[in-house]
């Protein structure tokens, strides 16, 4: 008796250890997920879009690349349509990550609809636009804007188009919204940033020279990187750490001036913007401009026709 409670007293501690790690397993995947997610322009900005129009990702992205955006010449209201953006990057690029070791590029997005559209819900969303959308999530940048939509990071190399469903409204149930011509704003990086949130760089950066002087020695050091040491002119010797990930640009002896790099640019990505523009078009107009043409048609062609009979009846008069 005694032996079989033991066993299981051993069972129950066992049972409840695995139930203990499996929680904190769980718990450790949610906090990573929330600590990576993209929307950093959350914490400062009400609006990602500046009064000059310059989307606020660009002062941590601070290279400048190319992004496109596709969408429809017009839409009917409430209707769901593709806004595709393209997110074009040398595949064979790696980046510094912030542990100090190489990794793929990933790539973010950001799509500023116009008042009134917003993110399709799921049940209106085809299987085609679910299938491309499997492996990311798209959301409104907060509560108060959602036609304003994030997605990323995410994996660049199978996501250089990122494919957003919009649902548009419906000028008959939202008075605020009218049958007009839209701007969309999109942005799109690839790769880490230069700046945090909150000011301090990454290090995704080039190393710079704090001051003039020359390049008395470069030691390498056993675990990866250098330390370059800078020889003032008052003689005084100034030393730069160089971390292992990043490849030196200059050389012992060589003489240099403040903020020259020291290091290669390690920054292979950037941030770019673009714009288009929507029609939101009224069936009424559409069921109008139908009727038109086909009058105009049916009149030309009457027309056409009365004046082959008038050729015919003068044809007659003159043999007559």
């Amino acid at each position: 008796m005694n032996l079989n409670y033991g066993q299981k007293s051993i069972n129950k501690v066992i049972l409840y250890t695995f139930i203990s790690i499996s929680i904190l397993l769980i718990n450790l995947t949610l906090t990573s997920i929330g600590n990576s997610f993209p929307i950093y322009a959350q914490q400062g900005y009400d609006n990602p879009r500046e009064a000059t129009g310059r989307i606020v990702c660009a002062n941590c992205h601070l290279a400048q690349k190319p992004v496109e955006i596709e969408v429809p010449k017009s839409i009917l209201p409430n209707t769901v349509f593709e806004a595709v953006v393209e997110i074009p990057y040398n595949l064979h690029d790696t980046q510094i990550l912030a542990n100090g070791s190489k990794g793929a590029l990933n790539v973010g997005a950001i799509i500023i609809l116009p008042e009134g559209f917003k993110l399709a819900p799921s049940n209106l969303v085809s299987d085609k636009i679910k299938e491309k959308n499997k492996n990311i999530y798209i959301q409104p940048y907060s509560t108060s804007k959602s036609n304003i939509l994030v997605v990323g990071p995410v994996a660049g190399d199978k996501n250089r188009s990122i494919s957003f469903p919009i649902l548009s409204p419906d000028p008959t149930k939202d008075k605020n919204v009218h049958f007009f011509k839209y701007p969309i704003y999109v942005g799109g990086n690839r790769g880490r940033g230069q700046i945090y949130p909150n000011g301090d760089k990454s290090n995704n950066n080039a190393i710079i020279s704090l001051t003039d002087g020359k390049i008395s020695r470069i030691d390498q050091l056993e675990k990866g990187g250098y330390i370059v040491r800078i020889e003032k002119k008052d003689g005084e010797i100034i030393s730069e750490n160089i971390p292992t990930e990043l490849d030196l640009k200059v050389s012992e002896g060589e003489l240099i001036t403040t903020n020259q790099f020291l290091t290669k640019d390690p920054n292979i990505g950037g941030f770019g913007q673009s714009e288009t523009e929507i029609v939101l078009q009224s069936p009424t107009r559409i069921k109008g401009m139908i009727i038109f043409f086909f009058i105009v048609t049916m009149s030309q062609i009457f027309f056409v026709l009365k004046k082959k009979q008038w050729e015919k009846v003068q044809a007659a008069e003159m043999n007559f």
